[in-house]
């Protein structure tokens, strides 16, 4: 599976962007999905991921203000990220999970999209 990932950009504190992330190759309804981010220096971390139809989990630090949903129709998962913090900023990537893998084994990545949040 190919995944592309877009939405990236320049935002203030407390504002909003929404990621896309299209998939090509096999279908989207193939996959769990979910989002990381990785923030310069630091390690990459999970961010969000929708398994099991339509059942989502998010990262405590992001929880209440980003929501990730899909579109199998369009073969696009998003990230809707409201409320954004400096310590957001970040190269977000998506991953398609191997279904009842629990959001744990991966078997695409795709190329980040930057999200730098401005104070």
């Amino acid at each position: 599976v190919q995944l592309q990932a877009s939405g990236g950009g320049l935002v203030q504190a407390g504002g909003s962007l929404r990621l896309s992330c299209a998939t090509s190759g096999r279908t989207l309804s193939s996959y769990d999905m979910a989002w990381f981010r990785q923030a310069p220096g630091k390690e990459r971390e999970f961010v969000a991921g929708i398994w099991g139809g339509d059942k989502t989990v998010y990262a405590d630090s992001v929880k209440g203000r980003f929501t990730i949903s899909r579109d199998n129709a369009k073969n696009t998962v998003y990230l809707e990220m409201n409320n954004l913090k400096p310590e957001d900023t970040a190269v977000y990537c998506c991953a398609a999970a191997q279904k009842d893998s629990f959001l744990l084994k991966y078997d695409g990545w795709g190329q980040g999209t930057l999200v730098t949040v401005s104070s």
